[in-house]
């Protein structure tokens, strides 16, 4: 591991396509932290069909890895612009003879057989939902909008524990729904609602999701509140508002 840069061995063989095509087909896939949040998918030129690449000649700045040289890929009429890059310069020597693709621009991801959504899944990351009766209150603007002693807890590594409560004990009619949608690898596509307590309207404040992947199956259906922007009682204790990149 670099002391820079942190890259670990994958144990799982992955895959991507493009344009209906094998992109990329490896185990021995490096795990590299891009940004801090989640790694990034990178192969062995060795297992990269290298004839769908072709050499932009342009380069992105990276101050840890170097020059990212950018290559195009093209699948019979489709082309994927400076979706692939090479560090072939990089110091960090480790990268010097692998590829990565853009994420969003690649057709599909496979770990295994299984098909992955959003970006890499993190190893070190861990997903546990677990049942309690522990009475769970949220307000809003001094409003409480909900209360329960059926929620599920999802502890979710680095990030605060989210509360999921059952709708049948989420005053409904503050809550609207919205058009926002987004996903996690994690646990799938959440819908979004609004709150309008009558003293404000929160945009997006609580998400719930309805087909949830099989390791968060335990909160379908059930609402989650950002304890970024609510007041939780838990144990009829408020708890300190977190700070995260949801803030």
């Amino acid at each position: 591991m670099s002391s820079r840069v942190q890259i670990e061995p994958s144990q799982k063989r992955i895959r991507t396509y493009w344009g209906g095509a094998l992109i990329a087909d490896s185990s021995a896939v490096q795990l590299v932290w891009d940004i801090p949040y989640y790694p990034t998918y990178y192969f062995p030129t060795s297992d990269v069909r290298m004839e769908f690449l072709t050499a932009t000649g342009e380069t992105i700045r990276s101050p840890s890895r170097g020059d990212g040289h950018l290559f195009d890929i093209t699948a019979g009429e489709l082309v994927a612009s400076g979706a692939a890059r090479i560090h072939r310069d990089s110091p960090v020597e480790q990268l010097q003879d692998l590829v990565a693709f853009d994420w969003a621009a690649m057709e599909s991801w496979f770990e295994e057989d299984e098909q992955v959504y959003v970006h890499a899944k993190d190893p070190f990351k861990r997903i546990d939902v677990l049942a309690s009766s522990r009475p769970v209150k949220i307000e809003i603007d001094g409003v409480v909008v909900a209360a329960s002693t059926s929620a599920r807890f999802l502890f979710e590594t680095s990030l605060p524990t989210r509360y999921y409560l059952p709708k049948t004990d989420i005053r409904m009619e503050l809550l609207t729904s919205t058009d926002l949608q987004t996903e996690c690898p994690y646990k799938g596509e959440a819908g979004y609602y609004s709150v309008d307590t009558g003293r404000g309207t929160h945009e997006n404040i609580a998400w719930w999701y309805p087909f949830p992947t099989a390791e968060s199956a335990k909160i379908a259906g059930m609402v989650a509140f950002y304890n970024e922007k609510v007041d939780i009682f838990l144990d009829g204790q408020p708890l300190e508002r977190p700070h995260t990149h949801f803030s």
